[in-house]
């Protein structure tokens, strides 16, 4: 089984950049995409094979989540059921008969860390979220989770030390999700791969540079990693700020 994460920053932008070529080529169980700003009614295109689910932020051309499913869930429900979390778009899961798909597109702390506060309290709501799945059925997590973790996930990690995205609190939420019986997927294959990115900055030719950072993530309930054949990084696919990750695995579906 094929999954596919990948924030689009504008889903309307990235089609005009290959979007539905890369759909047809790669041809994921499961493609999911953070930073949509769309709402459903704006989409246009051929998806044909796949079921779409989307999250749409109130506040339009903001944010957002969708999921293009070629298998039909037994349930979806949308956020994470907390008011103050859920105008935003931010979370979309599956519910299938052996395991739980959630992505996500987890809140930046933007400049000045002026949002951290939120971001930290979102972390806590997130985190026990996925514990009351996990305790029902495992579950695969994807998303732009917007926190490199580890001084290797990032290019320039000195110069970048809390700023948004490699604070201490950030990377300590993303420690204490780990520890709640979750595996980064691509560390787990890859533990000492440097220099391996999925965002980079439209300033300063930072893609051409690969002065980037590694936000994307796919984790699992630990007792799901038997079942995963790897997990990468599809660096070389364009059309976004954020390039696709994907996960292999046995048969879940």
């Amino acid at each position: 089984m094929k999954l596919i994460s990948w924030n689009v920053n504008g889903l309307r932008a990235c089609i005009t950049k290959g979007f539905f070529d890369f759909l047809q080529e790669c041809q994921p169980d499961i493609l999911a995409l953070q930073e949509t700003k769309m709402q459903p009614e704006q989409y246009e295109g051929n998806t044909e094979g796949y079921t779409v689910y989307w999250n749409s932020a109130e506040k339009k051309g903001y944010s957002g989540t969708a999921l293009f499913a070629k298998k039909a869930p037994l349930s979806v429900s949308y956020g994470i059921g907390l008011a103050e979390h859920d105008n935003e778009g931010r979370v979309i899961t599956l519910e299938y008969s052996d395991f739980y798909f959630v992505t996500v597109y987890t809140p930046n702390s933007q400049d000045g860390l002026r949002r951290l506060a939120y971001r930290m309290a979102w972390e806590d709501a997130f985190l026990a979220y996925l514990k009351s799945l996990d305790s029902k059925k495992p579950v695969v997590v994807c998303g732009d989770l917007n926190v490199a973790h580890k001084e290797i996930d990032l290019k320039n990690p000195k110069t970048n030390r809390m700023n948004a995205g490699f604070t201490d609190e950030e990377r300590a939420a993303m420690t204490r999700l780990l520890e709640n019986g979750f595996i980064d997927t691509f560390r787990y294959f890859y533990p000492d791969q440097a220099e391996a990115y999925s965002w980079w900055s439209y300033i300063g030719n930072a893609r051409s540079r690969n002065a980037g950072w590694r936000i994307d993530y796919f984790l699992v309930s630990a007792r799901l990693i038997g079942s995963v054949t790897n997990s990468t990084i599809l660096a070389d696919v364009l059309g976004s700020d954020h390039c696709p990750v994907m996960m292999e695995t046995g048969t879940l579906l």
